[in-house]
């Protein structure tokens, strides 16, 4: 059964939130050594129970609307066969498949409330 395995948070000015997050809530953030501008989200110590994620710089989606919400992502172990059970059930495609250098396949679908969640296979030799 696929888990949530990360959340997202998109910040028009990812600065600003990450100086929010540190005083409200004691998060620790890092940028990310990838292609794209992106901050790891620690939100506590491995041992305790929770998830951490990720923050990345709000640009607007496929429709032209920005995303203005946590983005769940789950553990897939194929995004095309999760996309295809998620649209069969009446999901829409936020944003297409697309590759994270060096850790997987994700895509997101809207649900049918319009909610947006990601889906990530894990393929460290994505390009």
């Amino acid at each position: 059964m696929p888990r949530v395995i990360h959340f997202e948070i998109h910040a028009d000015n990812p600065e600003r939130a990450v100086k929010f997050y540190e005083a409200v809530l004691g998060w620790h953030f890092q940028k990310w050594d990838g292609p794209m501008d992106y901050w790891l989200v620690r939100t506590g110590p491995k041992e305790q129970p929770g998830i951490d994620g990720g923050m990345i710089r709000r640009h607007p989606g496929q429709s032209g609307n920005a995303v203005i919400a946590y983005v769940c992502t789950v553990d897939v172990p194929s995004v095309d066969d999760y996309v295809k059970k998620a649209t069969a059930a009446g999901a829409t495609m936020a944003v297409p498949k697309m590759p994270i250098p060096g850790v997987g396949w994700l895509a997101y679908c809207k649900d049918t409330e319009g909610n947006i969640f990601g889906m990530m296979q894990a393929d460290p030799s994505a390009k």
